[in-house]
């Protein structure tokens, strides 16, 4: 198994979500972050002044997924976030040694 951790812009969220469960993974777990890449942020103006966003506001997607369905998931993370601007963001792939599925006990792929 693999976790994918998906650094994405906010407004992509629900095209991601959406095309996750088309393929068979609905259960995601979603966090709110504020980073910056090589870029260092973004200059703004405002009513004439310039001001600087140095940690800008992504959604952070963690979703665990089977050997087989890595490609498949990137895939979809890629489609539904690619702009072709700097900031669309960045995906980690992360082995999983083991998961438990708590109410129940059950181990390993019966538990995701």
């Amino acid at each position: 198994m693999k976790l994918v951790e998906a650094i994405i812009k906010p407004e992509k969220l629900d095209a991601v979500l959406a095309a996750l469960t088309e393929i068979g993974y609905p259960g995601i777990t979603i966090t709110e972050v504020r980073g910056h890449g090589k870029q260092k942020g973004v200059t703004h103006q405002w009513r004439g002044n310039e001001y600087t966003v140095t940690f800008i506001p992504k959604i952070k997607v963690e979703v665990v997924v089977l050997d087989e369905d890595l490609n498949r998931t990137l895939d979809v993370f890629v489609r539904k976030c690619r702009t072709g601007s700097i900031g669309d963001g960045k995906l980690f792939v992360l082995d999983v040694e083991q998961s438990v599925r708590v109410r129940t006990g059950d181990v390993g792929i019966k538990a995701i």
